[in-house]
């Protein structure tokens, strides 16, 4: 383990900023986890039982839970040595955590909604206990009793939902504690008499940090490219299949060029020149959150136009042909905002021409839906590469 001059597991300064091959290992989990949660939802839009909007409900507590798993990680790895012996251990167990939650996934409110539960419990806490006895309390011993102030809010409503038989109460159950944990997460987990504090705010490695959003979100676009993969391998490769698959390809493509340009490509100088790094480090969190559910509904919404490019078009289906896009631009938006203070007119154009298209493609077929999603993010796109063009890159919001 590396000697902190702190005598802790802080990250010194020949603390390497670039992620960790574990941490890489870690990601493999979750390209699991938002594949099994890409096919339940391929499922519920075609013939599952759950129906279309039940199913996209319950996809959504179990990837917010899978979220905060992640973003704990990161921002932990981001404040601790990532290559002391503790932090390696908790790695290696979220790892083992992660995988069982994923692999539940598929059943995740029904038979083993206890086994998601109680898994993801045992790991939010086991995590923090395990740092706090196994650092000897350090960095922050009160830190680690906020934060299992609010796991210890949320955990009964977890686990009470993991058993009970009713599906409905389980998801209010569940989404009580969805909105306890983010709730907390978002506050910085203000407790009584302790206040609240933002993990890393003693330090946090800005680079490290905006590396691992990159990373996570590219690998939202892998996993969108192995749905359509499998889709059009399945597909008899026939000419429209052919041609939903190139659009769809075409639109991921689209998807990582709105992304790293300027604003995703300039994370690390955001949040180090910040003055609340903690806080934009939570922002850029929930910005993240909203693109990547985007790029994993807007692959669902691919797997579709190609498995049907011209057979009817459910009005439901819309919901990830063009809502997936839309969900990935507002949050594509939001992180413009926390790193420029401002919102390109090209974001907010995009945005409405999705919301236009929702009617006029209802009478239309999935094909020619998605191709009309994809021609606004090219307009998008092709704005962008306009501005960059023109005029310089700018920080409107300094220092940032």
């Amino acid at each position: 383990m590396r000697e902190i001059p702190d005598g802790g597991l802080l990250r010194g300064a020949g603390t390497r900023e670039r992620a960790t091959f574990l941490e890489l290992f870690l990601d493999l989990v979750f390209v699991f986890a938002l594949t099994r949660i890409s096919l339940r939802l391929i499922d519920d839009f075609t013939d599952g039982e759950r129906g279309a909007f039940a199913g996209l409900g319950q996809a959504l507590v179990l990837f917010l839970a899978l979220w905060t798993v992640w973003t704990l990680t990161v921002w932990s790895t981001s404040w601790l040595d990532p290559e002391a012996m503790v932090v390696q251990t908790v790695i290696v167990i979220t790892m083992a955590g992660a995988m069982t939650m994923a692999v539940a996934v598929p059943d995740g409110f029904g038979a083993r909604a206890s086994l998601f539960a109680i898994t993801l419990v045992t790991l939010q806490v086991g995590r923090v206990v395990y740092f706090h006895i196994a650092g000897h309390g350090r960095p922050d011993p009160q830190q680690s009793i906020r934060i299992m102030f609010w796991f210890g809010l949320s955990a009964p409503f977890w686990i009470v939902g993991g058993l009970v038989n009713d599906g409905d109460v389980r998801g209010w159950l569940w989404a009580v504690a969805v909105l306890v944990d983010y709730t907390g997460s978002y506050l910085g987990w203000p407790t009584p008499r302790l206040g609240a504090q933002r993990l890393g705010v003693q330090g946090i490695a800005a680079e490290h940090l905006a590396e691992r959003y990159q990373q996570f979100l590219l690998i939202a676009l892998g996993e969108a490219i192995f749905v359509i993969g499998l889709a059009f391998s399945g597909s008899g490769f026939h000419a429209e299949q052919t041609a939903a698959f190139v659009l769809a390809l075409a639109t991921t493509v689209l998807l990582w060029r709105i992304y790293f340009h300027l604003a995703g490509g300039t994370l690390d100088a955001a949040v180090g020149n910040s003055g609340d790094p903690a806080q934009l480090a939570t922002d850029m969190a929930f910005a993240h959150l909203a693109m990547i559910a985007g790029i994993v509904l807007t692959g669902v919404g691919m797997e579709l136009y190609i498995t049907e490019p011209f057979g009817p078009l459910p009005a439901t289906w819309l919901i990830p042909i063009i809502g997936g896009p839309a969900l990935f631009l507002a949050g594509r938006s939001a992180l413009e905002y926390q790193v420029f203070a401002r919102i390109s007119r090209s974001r907010t154009a995009g945005l409405l021409a999705l919301a236009l298209l929702v009617p006029a493609t209802l009478p239309l077929r999935p094909l020619t839906a998605g191709t009309a999603a994809t021609l606004v993010l090219l307009g998008v796109a092709g704005a962008d590469s306009r501005h960059s063009r023109h005029r310089p890159r700018e920080m409107a919001r300094p220092p940032f």
